[in-house]
C-alpha cells in the first residue's frame, strides 16, 4: 500500500541522503519536457511551474512545460505513452485522464499498464467544497437544504466530464442526496472565472485552484472532501463533520515516462523529483496552496492508481455519468 508523507515529512526511501541523482550515461541530453494536460492557471499548471525549476536543477539540465490541454488531461497522457522512451518527456497525469475517463470512453487512446511507466507520485490536493459569494449559505446543511427546496438549480463546475472534479461533484450529490447541475469548463481557471461571475454556485476542486479567492473572500469553503483538515484552511471542516459521511476525494498527481523507458532514467527522473521536491521555498509553496506532498516508488504508484481505478469506476457507475453528457 502507498504510504502517505506530509509536506513537512517527506521520506527519501533508497535516496536517502543522496545529492543529486546518478544520471545515466549522456543523459538528460536536452531539455526534459513535463506535459501537462490542463491550462494555466489551474492546480496542475500552478504545481508544475513551481517544480519545473528545483526538479531541472537536480536533473542538471531545464525541464519545461509542454500544455497539451484537452479531454481531462487525456491529451497530454497520450501525447507521453505515445513517445518515445528516452526519459526527455514524462507527464505529470491526474486521476482523472488514469482512473475516472476509462470507466467514461467506450475507447481510451492509450492503456495505462501497458503504455506508461510510473515514476513517482508527486502530490494530493485534498478537495473542498468553495462557494460563489452570490450563495446564501454558511454551512452544508444551509447548502444541501436549499438545493433540495429547488432541485436541479444549482450548479457545480468542473475541469470537463469525467474529470476527478466532475465525479467528486457526483459524489456529492449522491451521499447529501441532492440534485445538482453540472457544467464543465476546460480547466480549473475557467472554472474558478465562472464561479466569480456568478455563472455557478460551487465547485468541489482542488484547493489550490481557489485559494487565492478565498483570502480575498470572494469564494468561502464549506468543507474538505478528506478524512482531516488541512493547515491551510484550519476552520474549515471535513465532510464527516459537516454531516455527509463517506464523503472522500483528492486529486493526486503522478510523473509517468513511456513505457520502456530505461530503468537508470525512470531512476534518475524520480531522483531529481524527490530531491527538487525537498527544496524549502518549494515545499512552502506548495503548502500554501493547500497541496500536500507525496512520494512513492514506482510500484507503490502503481499500486495507488489501481485503487483509485476501483473506486471512481464505482461512482462512474453508480451516477451513471458518461464522457458527452
Amino acid at each position: 500500500m502507498l504510504t502517505r508523507r506530509s509536506t513537512m515529512g517527506l521520506a527519501i526511501a533508497s535516496m536517502a541522503g543522496a545529492s543529486k541523482p546518478a544520471l545515466a550515461q549522456g543523459y538528460p541530453d536536452g531539455p526534459v519536457r513535463l506535459v501537462i494536460g490542463f491550462p494555466p492557471g489551474g492546480t496542475v499548471d500552478t504545481i508544475g511551474r513551481l517544480i519545473v525549476g528545483p526538479i531541472g536543477t537536480r536533473l542538471g539540465a531545464p525541464m519545461i512545460i509542454d500544455t497539451r490541454a484537452g479531454a481531462a488531461g487525456v491529451l497530454a497522457v497520450e501525447a507521453v505513452a505515445r513517445g518515445r522512451p528516452d526519459g526527455q518527456m514524462v507527464v505529470m497525469a491526474s486521476a482523472g485522464a488514469l482512473a475516472v475517463m476509462p470507466h467514461m470512453l467506450d475507447t481510451m487512446p492509450y492503456d495505462t499498464e501497458r503504455d506508461l511507466a510510473p515514476v513517482t507520485l508527486l502530490a494530493r490536493t485534498p478537495q473542498v467544497l468553495a462557494i460563489g459569494r452570490h450563495v446564501r449559505a454558511n454551512s452544508v446543511a444551509e447548502l444541501v437544504a436549499m438545493a433540495k427546496a429547488q432541485p436541479g438549480r444549482h450548479t457545480f463546475g468542473s475541469t470537463g466530464v469525467g474529470s476527478t472534479l466532475h465525479l467528486a461533484g457526483e459524489l456529492f450529490k449522491m451521499r447529501a442526496g441532492i440534485n445538482l447541475l453540472h457544467v464543465p469548463y476546460r480547466g480549473g481557471a475557467p472554472a474558478v472565472t465562472a464561479m466569480l461571475t456568478g455563472e455557478i454556485d460551487m465547485l468541489i476542486t482542488d484547493t489550490p485552484t481557489v485559494m487565492a479567492h478565498v483570502r480575498t473572500g470572494e469564494f468561502r469553503t464549506l468543507a474538505l472532501a478528506s478524512s482531516e483538515r488541512l493547515a491551510a484552511l484550519p476552520d474549515t471542516p471535513t465532510m464527516a463533520e459537516a454531516g455527509i459521511a463517506d464523503m472522500i476525494a483528492e486529486g493526486w498527481y503522478g510523473i509517468y515516462a513511456p513505457a520502456r523507458t530505461p530503468a537508470d532514467r525512470i531512476q534518475a527522473i524520480r531522483s531529481a523529483v524527490i530531491e527538487g521536491l525537498r527544496d524549502p521555498q518549494t515545499l512552502r509553496a506548495l503548502g500554501e496552496l493547500g497541496a500536500v506532498v507525496t512520494t512513492s516508488t514506482p510500484e507503490e504508484l502503481r499500486d495507488y492508481a489501481r485503487s483509485e481505478f476501483v473506486k471512481w469506476g464505482e461512482v462512474v457507475r453508480v451516477s451513471g455519468a458518461r464522457a458527452g453528457r
